[in-house]
């Protein structure tokens, strides 16, 4: 860092330059900037740093950026960012917006409880269903809102971003030795080459828009008792404006890999929900795969700065298990139909959504609940299948009639219809299996989803091509 932000930082240290003299004030440190932490305000400086993809090494330019970020951050969370302020010299010393010379500038937001992170409240067991579902419809109403932006995103900026990644990782290799970059590299580029035209549709189609770019639970918190989105990327433009689905993946990375699919599920579906967003989902694991390999230098980089040894070994072995998911993300499955039926609405729903996270490969299923728009839920459900993601239905499934329709699925698609509790007069065993409602019905639901999505072939249903089919689902 530069020696010249010294004083200021000092000036900043001193709760009396904040009118609170005596005040506890915190401190928190991060690669790129210091907040101030006093009573109810927080203060953050950039430090005059400059990597490849920033530059704060002036006045001028860290001023900008703090404009930027004010500016960007005030779509999301408009109650915790306040203003920028400058830090200016004059006779008697430093002080907020004096007639002097800009020494610096600072971001002014309010404080926040650092419990009600939603990295924290993870860690804490705080993060709710219902909170996860409202998180994932906050994160789609700031998509419809972000303006779309033209200039970036396609195939082309997902190919500099993975050139980007190359880069970073052979960088961190030492410290990553023996992970497999040439390999992940590889396998990332040839999935970008499948998908390449579905990315520059998508970017003509305007779903590349002015996003986060850092969406991860850290960058969340629970503020005024909603899920608020904060501290989004204001340096760089091409990380700034990307797919809207490739914003969301780095959410449903980070909980991937802190082992909570369950909340990544619910975010995801309720996502969708308002978005609709499924001709997309056929590049989610090269989005997936890009976000893991992204975080993996990221905390391999964090792990230098770290004095104790034993936090430096914990980062890194966190760095590890990313490109370990990186790859496996990147892994091709067979996408397999879950369908749930039962006469008890209350068991049928909650078992599906908590069967849901667990048919592989992450997030989980997309939750789908047959009804009336039979037609339009078969074809929204044959549209997720054909794109890789697993579809859970689940409904009543009409009468026997209905329930026992069949028609032919499009190859590779695996086929699981279960039946929670007794089953209905005319039930053809052929098609449903009987399930059970509780942990241990659970269970064995998700050990079969996996099975088929790992051997490609499912216990049932399997070499048929008579599978239930639209009218089964009204």
């Amino acid at each position: 860092m530069n020696g010249s932000q010294q004083p200021v930082i000092d000036f900043l240290s001193d709760p009396a330059s904040h009118g609170l003299p005596g005040a506890a004030l915190e401190r928190i440190e991060t690669h790129c900037s210091i907040v101030f932490l006093v009573a109810d305000r927080a203060c953050k400086l950039k430090r005059a740093i400059r990597f490849a993809s920033l530059d704060y090494t002036t006045v001028e330019r860290r001023r900008a950026a703090c404009e930027a970020e004010l500016r960007l951050n005030t779509r999301a969370a408009p109650e915790l960012y306040q203003a920028v302020r400058a830090i200016t010299a004059s006779a008697g010393g430093l002080e907020f917006d004096g007639a002097g010379p800009a020494l610096d500038h600072v971001v002014v937001m309010r404080r926040f409880d650092q419990a009600d992170l939603f990295e924290h409240m993870a860690e804490a067991g705080r993060l709710t269903p219902q909170l996860m579902r409202d998180l994932g419809e906050t994160i789609a109403r700031f998509h419809a809102a972000a303006p779309v932006t033209w200039d970036f995103g396609g195939a082309d900026g997902i190919r500099r971003m993975l050139a980007d990644n190359d880069r970073e990782l052979a960088f961190a290799g030492a410290a990553l030795d023996g992970a497999p970059f040439a390999t992940l590299s590889r396998r990332a580029h040839d999935t970008l080459d499948r998908v390449a035209d579905l990315l520059d549709t998508r970017q003509s189609d305007g779903h590349v828009r002015r996003c986060h770019g850092d969406l991860r639970l850290a960058n969340i918190c629970l503020y005024g008792n909603r899920p608020t989105l904060f501290d989004c990327i204001e340096f760089a433009d091409d990380i700034g404006c990307i797919d809207v689905l490739y914003d969301l993946a780095f959410l449903l990375m980070d909980l991937h890999l802190r082992g909570r699919d369950d909340l990544g599920n619910i975010v995801f579906n309720a996502w969708l929900d308002r978005t609709r967003e499924t001709d997309g989902l056929r590049a989610l694991p090269l989005f997936l795969s890009a976000r893991a390999a992204t975080r993996s230098y990221a905390l391999a980089a964090a792990s230098h700065r770290r004095g104790d040894p034993e936090e430096a070994r914990a980062l890194l072995a966190r760095a590890r298990r990313h490109v370990e998911a990186a790859m496996d993300f990147l892994d091709a499955r067979p996408p397999v139909l879950v369908m749930l039926g039962g006469s008890d609405d209350r068991a049928r729903v909650e078992t599906a959504a908590r069967l849901a996270a667990r048919v592989p490969p992450a997030p989980g299923a997309r939750v789908l609940r047959a009804g009336a728009a039979g037609e339009a839920v078969w074809r929204e459900a044959l549209a997720v299948l054909l794109a890789g993601v697993p579809v859970l239905l689940e409904g009543r499934f009409g009468d026997s009639d209905e329930r026992n329709a069949t028609v032919a699925l499009p190859p590779g698609i695996r086929l699981l219809p279960f039946w929670l509790g007794d089953p209905p007069p005319g039930l053809d065993p052929r098609i449903w299996q009987a399930a059970e409602a509780g942990p241990d019905g659970l269970a064995a639901m998700a050990d079969a989803a996996a099975d088929a999505a790992r051997c490609g072939a499912s216990s049932v249903g399997c070499g048929h091509a008579a599978q239930p089919g639209p009218e089964a689902i009204r």
